[in-house]
């Protein structure tokens, strides 16, 4: 058998599914026999981009140059013809965005419908027309390959069950299997007074790591910090993440805050992009790990902190309670009085901290790539047996 991956979105810098393609990948590689001829080919769409980064471990895995720009024309009307060539069986698509006049049969990850929640132009750059059309795609790709797919990888319950509302379709179509955990290893504590230093940290901090799209509540974020700090807690935050159109706005609403406040604007950094031994440092120097969003499709970040040592003080929306289980404490997303008291019990509560640190390891046990790989490879085999 020929099955393809639409691995155009490979690696970390194309954020979590960026992530979530790359380990698939590598550890399918893993679990696939390595005796060209004696298991299934597999023919893995990349970029330019990825055509440099990702190489193939397996003899019966090989890099096919798909060079289509995500949500682009030529993703919809030319890529449909480069995978019609190849002659596949089976197809996954590692995101909605799949080519909506391929023919053959296909698999798609569905990572969450955070877009149909919030259907916000503050989450774009694109002006109000184009947004519009944009929004209108969505819909009509999403909704389009959800029904059109032999089966739907969803990757929390959350999701799985979200799908079939939202998307009306049957739920027995869809399985969930959870993302994995695989991080950087830490760092020596002694080596990141420097990083740091650098960074301008030099008191307890909290600490949250990802984007600042509008559904990531990091405006609450911060009122619910400034609240904390009034109240005379002699903290800082960190904001980790790329600095980026949606990162200059929440630092427009810090400095109007702090402007009404007086609340100086040492108190709150953004760190911009970290490499991951600066971000390691960052995890196992940080007090607590915040993590506010509305919506997650999974919530792979508070997992991140938890491998390393971190207490997770979460929000209770979504997914999150499903992937933490007991392994955080939660606060309504929405109020920002409660999101200030939580993080307030958690900062200065070594038993509960310690508690939670725990109960983090073991929720970690929960999740891994190796998992994810067998339970999608079961699935490509029962699509392929029938």
């Amino acid at each position: 058998m020929k099955i393809g991956i639409d691995a155009r979105l490979y690696g970390t810098k194309h954020g979590g599914i960026g992530r979530y393609t790359q380990e698939l990948i590598k550890y399918l590689e893993q679990n696939v026999s390595r005796e060209p001829k004696a298991g299934d080919q597999y023919l893995v769409f990349v970029s330019r981009d990825g055509f440099k980064d990702y190489q193939p471990q397996n003899p019966n895995f090989k890099k096919v140059k798909a060079n289509f720009r995500v949500y682009s024309w030529q993703e919809q009307l030319i890529f449909p013809f480069l995978l019609w060539r190849h002659r596949l069986n089976l197809v996954h698509f590692t995101h909605f965005n799949a080519p909506i006049f391929y023919l053959g049969e296909f698999v798609v990850t569905i990572h969450d419908l955070i877009i149909s929640h919030f259907p916000d132009s503050r989450a774009t750059t694109l002006g109000p027309f184009k947004y519009l059309i944009k929004l209108k795609l969505y819909k009509v790709v999403v909704s389009h390959i959800a029904h059109k797919a032999q089966k739907i990888i969803a990757v929390s319950n959350f999701t799985k069950e979200d799908i079939a509302k939202q998307l009306k379709v049957n739920i027995a179509k869809i399985q969930t299997i959870y993302e994995g955990v695989d991080f950087s290893p830490a760092v020596e504590k002694s080596n990141c007074g420097k990083v740091l230093t650098d960074l301008g940290l030099n008191k307890r901090f909290l600490i949250y790591v990802g984007s600042a799209y509008p559904h990531k509540n990091l405006e609450k974020l911060v009122l619910a910090f400034q609240k904390i700090v009034r109240e005379g807690a002699d903290l800082q935050l960190a904001l980790v993440g790329k600095k980026n159109f949606f990162y200059n706005q929440v630092e427009k609403f810090i400095a109007k805050g702090e402007n009404l406040s007086g609340q100086p604007t040492k108190n709150i950094i953004l760190t911009d992009y970290l490499e991951d031994d600066k971000l390691a440092c960052l995890y196992q120097s940080a007090n607590v790990y915040v993590f506010p969003s509305l919506i997650e499709g999974f919530g792979l970040p508070p997992l991140e902190a938890q491998h390393y040592g971190l207490p997770v003080v979460s929000s209770n929306a979504t997914c999150l309670p499903e992937i933490l289980g007991n392994s955080a404490l939660y606060f309504d997303p929405s109020n920002v009085d409660d999101m200030a008291e939580k993080i307030k019990q958690l900062i200065d509560n070594e038993p509960l901290k310690m508690d939670l640190i725990l109960k983090g390891q073991e929720n970690l046990k929960r999740y891994s790539w190796d998992k994810t790989a067998k339970e999608t490879l079961q699935v490509y085999e029962n699509i392929l047996s029938k």
